[in-house]
């Protein structure tokens, strides 16, 4: 878990939007808390389209919780739209950190191309849809072949954490193999959301 002079050192670090546009990666949790997803790369998308589809299933949870989520990539800003375009969540919730300023500082300095190893059950996420996966690498890298080098180190492993309010953290989880994602209802839960009855309309 990293303790709050980390996360102050973080939270001065710029990330990028969806149009380049820089924005404090403290600004994210100043004043609630935030799940916030680091993902391998931009040609990745299987983890952030399940997750998408749960954020919408309970997206009012989220709200009465009152905690966001928002997904860091290491590649540069340009193929966020499209990379919302595939998986389905919110391009504004979406952000670049190219200098890998944030994923150091959190303690995501590893670099593997390493998968699930032998013996050990794979993530749900991978088991449920590794063969859309790998699909969508692949047509993300055709569709638009101007983004081919800036997806991101195809290497680089991310994470998941639930930061906020303020710089506290209290839920980290850093990737130790390319198949590595923390299960998402593990992740709900600790962020609170499972423990809220949805609202009727």
């Amino acid at each position: 878990i990293p303790n709050s002079e980390t996360l102050k050192k973080v939270s001065s670090l710029e990330v990028l939007d969806a149009s380049g546009k820089q924005t404090r990666f403290g600004s994210f949790f100043e004043d609630q808390r935030v799940i916030v997803v680091f993902i391998r790369h931009f040609f990745c998308g299987l983890y952030v389209s399940q997750l998408s589809s749960e954020y919408e299933k309970l997206r009012k949870n989220f709200e009465e919780a009152q905690i966001d989520i928002v997904v860091v990539g290491c590649g540069e800003w340009q193929p966020i739209d499209n990379y919302s375009e595939i998986t389905g969540f919110p391009p504004n919730k979406i952000f670049a950190d190219p200098s890998l300023g944030v994923f150091h500082g959190l303690g995501m300095d590893v670099k593997t191309l390493a998968r699930t190893p032998t013996g050990e059950k794979k993530a749900s996420y991978i088991t449920e849809g590794i063969v859309k996966g790998s699909l969508w690498s692949i047509w993300r890298a055709l569709k638009n072949p101007s983004h081919i080098g800036k997806q991101g180190n195809f290497a680089q492993l991310g994470g998941e954490f639930i930061l906020g309010p303020g710089n506290q953290c209290s839920f980290a989880h850093r990737m130790r193999h390319t198949e590595d994602h923390a299960e998402i209802q593990v992740l709900l839960e600790n962020a609170g959301i499972q423990s809220i009855s949805p609202t009727n309309n």
